[in-house]
């Protein structure tokens, strides 16, 4: 998972009204077999990219995602789609999406399909790389932090 949120990371500020997601896919015996990040302007997500990579690799293997994989049509599939598709075996989940169009359903399309999923590994850490979507999705406005650089006179 922690490979996923470095690939999160590194799409921050460039996937547009998207979340910056990162996906490792594992085969069976262990080996990364692919791994990608939501792609600039937010079209593919990373779930879509990485299962690309990997081919029939992603067979019974486990998915390592940071971000609830989306359960509804908008430009793509959905990824929770993608994943039953490729057969994988075991989804790990960072952390929920509060998005009204997901919120849970992923999660609960994937185990109905009969794949093992596990919410909550390195929740804080996907929370942190996501939180200025969190904040727009959640709270109805944008995450904003502010640097000041002044003197003790307070100039």
């Amino acid at each position: 998972m922690q490979a996923a949120l470095n690939l999160a990371r590194a799409g921050l500020g460039s996937t547009a009204e998207n979340p910056s997601v990162g996906c490792v896919i594992v085969d069976p015996k262990g080996r990364i077999v692919g791994s990608a990040r939501t792609a600039y302007g937010g079209r593919p997500h990373a779930e879509t990219i990485a299962l690309a990579q990997a081919g029939d690799s992603a067979r019974s293997g486990t998915a390592y995602v940071t971000l609830e994989p989306c359960s509804h049509h908008g430009k793509t599939g959905p990824c929770c789609d993608a994943l039953i598709n490729a057969g994988v075996s075991f989804v790990y989940v960072a952390t929920l999406d509060p998005d009204p169009r997901v919120s849970g359903r992923g999660v609960t399309r994937l185990k109905a399909s009969g794949i093992s999923v596990h919410v909550g590994l390195c929740e804080e850490g996907a929370k942190e790389t996501n939180r200025g979507f969190l904040s727009r999705v959640e709270r109805y406005r944008p995450f904003v932090s502010l640097k000041i650089a002044s003197s003790i006179d307070g100039r």
